[in-house]
């Protein structure tokens, strides 16, 4: 087992892949470039599969709250914005027509 670090991308919805039963750790911004990251205690050797992740603002509505699981919170200096990733408990890829949104 070890830790990975992976980018968020400031996307409404993405997907990341992972190696299977990644236990996801926290969220925080990157003090080096204001950037969100997420770290996950992974095994390298389990195979990858994808997950899916959606940001929320703060005061935005958030409908089908039942379909996600809150993941962290992380805040935007250069903006002062703050932002919440859930993890989409219900596969929602058929939502997404632009596949760039997968990292």
């Amino acid at each position: 087992m070890t830790i990975w670090k992976y980018e968020l991308p400031l996307e409404d919805i993405f997907a990341i892949g992972m190696p299977k039963d990644a236990k996801i750790l926290c969220v925080q911004t990157s003090l080096a470039t204001d950037k969100p990251v997420m770290y996950a205690l992974v095994d390298p050797e389990n195979e990858k599969e994808l997950r899916e992740f959606k940001i929320h603002g703060t005061g935005h509505p958030i409908e089908n709250a039942s379909k996600y699981q809150y993941i962290g919170t992380f805040q935007i200096r250069c903006v002062m914005l703050v932002f919440h990733v859930f993890e989409i408990l219900h596969s929602m890829l058929e939502d997404i027509s632009d596949c760039d949104n997968l990292y």
